[in-house]
């Protein structure tokens, strides 16, 4: 009897799996997050993945209630929305993931994500510690990889060059970061750390890290692009 049950829970335990499997690649692949303080250097990693890969990855456009910068446009770098418009999609359950910084409101929509997925893309995330912390609980399965910056005074110099920035919200993300690459670094807290000293040692590092997960997601059955 014991034999007999043994070998049926095996095969139930195998078949579930299985089954999960199978979910798992319908449903596209896995999104991939990158986390990191604002200047320490996660849109030029993401420039260079997207010029040697442009048909493999594609970016969450996410939502926001602040106002375009120079050079910004709707659709492509953010959707730019009031505050009432974002407060009544986070009611409807729209958003993955939300957050609020500075007086302003960003988010992750279900159905920028999903859009990707569909084209058999990997969805990229740039998004900031409360929302890998949201975006964990669901299931999405995402990879998570926390960009780490040289120093907090490199990180303030970077952010001075972009003259974007008034000495009160300067302040603001200097102390969001010192929390931030706290949480980043505590074990467990994500799949993968670059260490963003050097750009091209850090690129190379991130580049094989994700090329590895693609290839494993691929012999489990998902499709790419």
């Amino acid at each position: 009897m014991i034999s007999f049950l043994f070998i049926v829970n095996r095969a139930f335990s195998g078949a579930s799996s299985k089954l999960m499997a199978q979910a798992a690649a319908a449903s596209g692949p896995r999104p991939l997050v990158l986390c990191g303080p604002s200047g320490s250097g996660k849109s030029t990693l993401l420039k260079r993945l997207f010029a040697e890969f442009p048909d493999k990855f594609g970016f969450s456009v996410s939502h926001t209630t602040r106002h375009p910068r120079e050079g910004e446009q709707h659709g492509v770098h953010y959707y730019f929305v009031s505050r009432s418009d974002m407060e009544q999609a986070i009611a409807n359950d729209e958003f993955i993931e939300t957050a609020e910084f500075t007086g302003n409101m960003y988010g992750t929509s279900k159905q920028a994500v999903r859009d990707i997925q569909s084209q058999g893309r990997v969805c990229i995330l740039d998004i900031e510690q409360k929302g890998v912390e949201q975006i964990k609980r669901t299931d999405l399965n995402p990879i998570l990889i926390f960009n780490n910056p040289p120093t907090i005074a490199e990180l303030e110099r970077r952010l001075l060059k972009r003259n974007s920035e008034t000495e009160e919200t300067l302040q603001k993300r200097l102390k969001a970061a010192e929390v931030e690459i706290a949480y980043g670094l505590t074990p467990g807290n994500f799949h993968k750390i670059i260490n963003n000293v050097d750009i091209d040692v850090a690129y190379e590092e991130f580049r094989d890290f994700v090329v590895e997960e693609l290839k494993k997601q691929q012999a489990s059955g998902v499709h790419f692009n």
